[in-house]
């Protein structure tokens, strides 16, 4: 089955050339801006360790636009342990203008040509272009079918980051390139033809550079500029941590492009939804702790995540007695646990160690899930000797992590173990760039039925399926109320089964009803006919984020 693996990380920064260097740029030559793109990709690593890669703009060089991308984590792939050879690779790729991305995948290509940013030569210095992409087409296979409807054009990827290049492509070849407003018609003819979700940096040999986000603003995206230096990164710690001020960071708007042409920088909207739909995901468990997204802390909402949790318990939980402790499934939960654990007067104790050198089991490829998860999280049996202990976990998508972690803690000593979960079920697939591909991998769904009802009834089942005393889940109206959006401004299609956007539904209603993997006609929102022949509709490309 082909799948979209992704949750990925673009970054930007252009050092305008009309003033003096930065003294954030580490020296007195403009072109060690491009240097700052691996710290970056570093402080989002979180969002991929599979590849890593840059791109950038220097005049008068051969390679006007210079793309490095390799298999591996970034501190692998820019050389980040050997001071000497990363500094001879970023004086290779040196610039003024560059951006940057990390990808992770949990199988399929894990090949160089996957890895981003994408980059595309031409004689034209306005249609050699280069970016980075954060997100996923729902309509996928609709492009793809109407691009290859022309039997001179050929795919040579799984890969809807390939559609889009090949979408740029052919409007630069049908219109002047080159200025702002080519950059906006770029950017507003792309995302006419797509359904789904993005975040992009593209840069070109002009040394034009534009980043983009989608108009329901699913993929997030934030920017900053202080003096002649401008930086823009899927998270505010990639900022902050290249030492611009917090209160500069600014979150580019939904539909919103920002533009930067012979050093003036231009924002403006180039699409308008009539809702938002920010991806509740990327507080729960993606981001980096230290980051904001769209001005709320993910390391508060998680706290609040916590009470939430508290109050929950407090109604209708457990007798707490003083073995009684809480323990996080880490990283992603301990903001949760500990406080719920000082919300309920108990201690929060590290009863299980994540080894810092194993990828995030959601992320990393290779091994099976369940002997990642065996070797990424080791117990502590001296904390969990004859405890009740009460294990925080930040979602539950397939049970596999869970299922291994609650059997080394029953084996090493604990006397119960009630879980609690930081987010509603995952009743739904993501079909915007979350490894949730199909409803029957899925935990939750089996237990819930067609009205996806949750009772305690069915919790205890799902318990007992697990293997622990108890297993509570945070309502769907939690999420709202801890991130402080209202419901209406969050995608939550993963436990709610509404989806944003039209293709998104429709591979909904195609997975729920088993068409895609039968022999009926199908048709996605378009109206293009899926039949035996063509490729599965639900399936998802092979990620290049």
């Amino acid at each position: 089955m082909s799948e979209l693996f992704h949750e990925c990380g673009v970054a930007a920064v252009f050092h305008m050339n009309n003033g003096p260097v930065s003294p954030l740029v580490g020296g007195e030559d403009i072109n060690r801006t491009a240097h700052l793109i691996p710290r970056m990709l570093l402080d989002m690593q979180n969002r991929g360790q599979l590849s890593a890669g840059l791109t950038s703009y220097r005049q008068g060089r051969g390679q006007i636009l210079d793309t490095y991308k390799q298999i591996g984590s970034v501190q692998e792939v820019f050389r980040m342990s050997h001071s000497k050879k990363a500094e001879n690779l970023m004086n290779e790729y040196s610039g003024p203008v560059a951006i940057g991305h990390v990808r992770y995948a949990t199988c399929g290509k894990d090949d160089r040509s996957y890895a981003q940013p994408f980059e595309r030569h031409h004689i034209g210095k306005g249609k050699w272009f280069a970016f980075g992409f954060n997100g996923q087409l729902a309509n996928y296979q609709q492009l793809k079918a109407e691009l290859l409807k022309n039997t001179d054009h050929y795919l040579a990827r799984e890969s809807d980051t390939e559609l889009i290049l090949h979408t740029i492509s052919r409007h630069l070849s049908n219109h002047p390139p080159g200025g702002r407003q080519a950059l906006i018609d770029m950017i507003t003819a792309v995302n006419q033809q797509v359904d789904g979700a993005y975040s992009l940096a593209y840069i070109n040999a002009l040394g034009e550079m534009m980043v983009a986000r989608d108009p329901l603003g699913i993929k997030p995206m934030c920017y900053v500029r202080e003096g002649n230096l401008f930086a823009a990164a899927s998270e505010s710690v990639a900022l902050a941590n290249l030492g611009f001020r917090l209160d500069d960071i600014k979150f580019l708007k939904p539909g919103h492009v920002l533009t930067i042409v012979d050093n003036e920088i231009d924002i403006r909207p180039f699409a308008t939804a009539s809702n938002k739909a920010y991806c509740f995901f990327e507080w729960v468990y993606f981001s980096n702790v230290a980051s904001k997204l769209d001005d709320r802390s993910v390391y508060l909402t998680r706290t609040a995540l916590g009470n939430e949790l508290a109050m929950m318990e407090q109604k209708d939980g457990i007798k707490i007695d003083s073995d009684t402790i809480v323990v996080p499934v880490p990283d992603t939960s301990k903001a949760a646990a500990d406080a719920m654990a000082h919300a309920l007067g108990i201690p929060s104790r590290e009863g299980l160690i994540r080894n810092r050198y194993s990828g995030r089991t959601f992320i990393e490829g290779h091994a099976t899930r369940e002997e990642r998860a065996r070797r990424k999280y080791m117990p502590l049996r001296d904390v969990l000797m004859g405890k009740k202990v009460i294990l925080v976990e930040d979602s539950i998508v397939r049970s596999t992590t869970l299922r291994v972690l609650l059997s080394k803690v029953y084996e090493s000593g604990a006397r119960e173990v009630h879980v609690r979960v930081a987010c509603p079920p995952i009743v739904a697939p993501c079909y915007y760039g979350i490894d949730m591909s199909k409803i029957r991998e899925l935990f939750a769904p089996p237990f819930l039925g067609k009205n996806l009802a949750l009772t305690d009834e069915i919790q205890q089942e799902m318990a007992r399926k697990l293997g622990c005393d108890s297993l509570r889940y945070l309502p769907v109206e939690a999420i709202a109320r801890a991130i402080g959006f209202d419901e209406s401004d969050l995608c939550q299609a993963c436990i709610s089964g509404k989806y944003p956007t039209p293709a998104g539904q429709k591979l909904y209603q195609l997975d729920l009803s088993g068409a895609a993997g039968d022999e009926r006609r199908a048709f996605d929102s378009n109206g293009t006919d899926f039949s035996a022949s063509s490729p599965d509709p639900t399936s998802k490309p092979v990620s290049s984020k």
